[in-house]
């Protein structure tokens, strides 16, 4: 009997314990430099408030908006939360109306991106209407949404829809355009039919960049969602945003702005991780 054990080379051992402590070195960087740089924006904040060139109005220390987070999130003095609702109960209303939109957007959006990549005379006719939907701002055609819908839940929840849509389609469109050809012709050479190319072909070819088309297109549906609840937006942080607006209440708009932006860097960070798990072949084909 013979046993075979591979030892690596002596003068490898050293370069591989020297590598070791260079990887947590660049890891503890990599995740220190966010901190530092949200450290930074704050004295930065903290300075412009104290430096008095402009009004607390317009410019308030970072304690105040601190102070207006904390009497939206309770009740006190017998007033619960902002217009009736605690802060979470304003990001539910969000979220929900922004779940709602995206889903229907997204689905709709990978579904012609797919049928508009495959088919090019379907290309041909509804590109002009996306890039022409795609160009326009939300508040262009919300109104209208309104005289047609209402001001209740159906005009918000399509606008974020329409928001949606145009990414989600432009990228599953292009991803399809540029799935492998080569790997195409030897799926039909080992006798694939065309639904068989595509979805064992096609499709996982152009998730990667399907993915990142729903990334952007929950992005542009979450800078819209002040659009949509302009109108009967409360509870929702963008109405909450819109009402303390009217008031000149800067902390209480402060709020809703950090609002809206930390729960959209954790959605992205969601997105990031599902897209990790369902495309780990991504960059290897």
């Amino acid at each position: 009997m013979s046993i075979f054990v591979d030892i690596a080379p002596e003068d490898t051992v050293p370069e591989i314990e020297a590598a070791r402590p260079n990887r947590w070195r660049e890891r503890s960087v990599r995740a220190a430099l966010p901190v530092v740089s949200v450290v930074v924006f704050f004295v930065v904040w903290q300075l412009a408030a104290a430096s008095g060139i402009w009004n607390q109005t317009f410019v308030p220390y970072p304690s105040t908006v601190w102070h207006a987070f904390i009497d939206i999130s309770t009740t006190h003095d017998g007033v619960r939360g902002y217009a009736g609702y605690l802060l979470w109960e304003h990001l539910y209303m969000t979220l929900r109306r922004g779940l709602a939109g995206v889903v229907i957007g997204v689905v709709i959006g990978v579904t012609l991106g797919l049928v508009m990549g495959s088919i090019r005379w379907v290309r041909s006719v509804l590109e002009p209407w996306l890039t022409f939907l795609r160009a326009l701002p939300p508040l262009a055609y919300f109104f209208l949404l309104v005289i047609w819908l209402g001001i209740d839940e159906a005009p918000k929840i399509t606008l974020l829809a329409l928001a949606a849509l145009p990414p989600a389609a432009v990228a599953t469109t292009a991803a399809v355009v540029a799935a492998p050809v080569g790997l195409q012709e030897a799926a039909r050479a080992l006798g694939a039919t065309r639904g068989q190319v595509i979805r064992d072909v096609v499709v996982p070819s152009a998730l990667p960049e399907t993915f990142t088309g729903i990334r952007l297109a929950v992005g542009m549906a979450y800078s819209s969602v002040v659009a949509a609840e302009l109108f009967n937006g409360i509870p929702g942080v963008g109405g909450l945003v819109k009402d303390a607006s009217n008031y000149n209440n800067t902390p209480v708009v402060l709020v809703g702005i950090f609002a809206i932006g930390i729960s959209g860097l954790v959605i992205d960070g969601l997105l990031r991780a599902v897209e990790r798990r369902s495309v780990p072949w991504r960059g290897k084909i």
